[in-house]
């Protein structure tokens, strides 16, 4: 089948019935574009806070007006911050590749998916990876894949459950970039997938696996989900909902009961009410209340980072056994095992239909 530029052969060529000193260029293909948070480039000062500058300025993230913000970010949290959240970091670094454990786990997400997906549909597509915050970026992922002669991009947030303050800014970020090209791409946007019978499946096997390596089954599983101010719920936010779907066909599937399985938040920000229970008081509570072991699963992150290596498994791990708890079992996301890349490749042919 002959492509755009009139030769079925790889490489790059001339126009269909163009002049003959018409630029050559590279043959149409699909580009797919996994998209994760982000991450610092480092674990010292400045580079934790031109990260964290750049996230904690998002709007989507932190909606109040910049003229009361700013000057509260820039010269008192960005003062302290970049400390603490450096010597996080620090304890959850890969040292060998010197980044971050999400930026590991999604490039070997990407290299997996790109070998499933250039086995089927051969040099047609173009597998690339971004950040929201951070390197590598969207913006320069997005004109990368374009100059490889992408004409189509599908634009795949790695976030199961939709929320404005992931999702929507990740989007908000691609079209920023598309509003300066001269020559846009045509792009898709991924639905969230919190639902997906895939995602409900990878889930569980990662849950009967971590339980199958238990000497005595766990007294109840935390579903624990990055938090949001309570106010986006009631401004018409879904994540709140997708969570909880999340979690009842999650518990459906693992045949628990209603007590066994709990729906929990974390990370919380700033001053306001956020979604609750709070993960660090609820895991307190189930200790209190005789839950002597419990595991925690993180459903809403795609790879593992410094919100569970690090928060989980420290933080809300030291609050559970402060309590009285006895065994503590962190789940770890579904990261790069087989099950994940099934659901991603399965997405990728759903919303790239017409396209692969």
């Amino acid at each position: 089948m002959l492509d755009r530029t009139g030769t079925d052969m790889p490489g790059r060529g001339r126009l269909a019935h163009a002049p003959a000193d018409h630029p050559a260029l590279a043959p149409a293909k699909v580009g797919i574009l996994l998209v994760n948070l982000g991450t610092p480039d480092g674990t010292d000062y400045w580079s934790m806070r031109r990260y964290l500058s750049e996230f904690l300025s998002d709007k989507r993230v932190i909606d109040y007006s910049p003229w009361l913000w700013q000057p509260i970010l820039q010269l008192i949290v960005l003062s302290k911050r970049p400390f603490s959240s450096g010597e996080a970091y620090r304890g959850i670094w890969n040292e060998a590749e010197n980044e971050s454990p999400l930026l590991t786990i999604t490039r070997s997400q990407t290299a997996k998916l790109r070998q499933r997906l250039e086995a089927k549909h051969g040099a047609k597509v173009v597998v690339d990876f971004s950040m929201r915050y951070g390197n590598p970026s969207t913006d320069a992922a997005i004109r990368r894949l374009q100059s490889q002669g992408c004409e189509r991009i599908l634009f795949l947030p790695l976030y199961p459950q939709y929320a404005g303050a992931t999702t929507a800014t990740a989007n908000d970020h691609a079209f920023r970039t598309l509003m300066r090209m001269k020559w846009q791409p045509a792009i898709r946007t991924a639905a969230s997938y919190y639902d997906d019978p895939l995602y409900i499946e990878a889930l569980a096997g990662s849950v009967e696996r971590a339980y199958g390596a238990l000497d005595h089954r766990p007294d109840a599983l935390v579903t624990s989900y990055h938090g949001l101010p309570q106010r986006y719920l009631t401004e018409g936010d879904p994540y709140h909902c997708h969570c909880q779907k999340t979690s009842r066909l999650l518990r459906e599937r693992l045949g628990m009961d209603a007590d066994e399985l709990v729906v929990a938040f974390q990370s919380r920000f700033g001053p306001e009410e956020w979604l609750q229970p709070y993960t660090v008081e609820e895991v307190a509570r189930l200790a209190k209340a005789g839950k002597r072991r419990i595991a925690v699963i993180a459903p809403a992150f795609s790879s593992d980072c410094v919100e569970t290596l690090e928060e989980i498994n420290e933080e809300i791990k030291d609050a559970f056994v402060e309590a009285g708890g006895a065994e503590f079992t962190y789940i770890p996301c579904l990261n790069d095992d087989d099950a994940h890349i099934d659901l991603i490749e399965a997405i990728v042919a759903r919303e790239a239909a017409g396209w692969l």
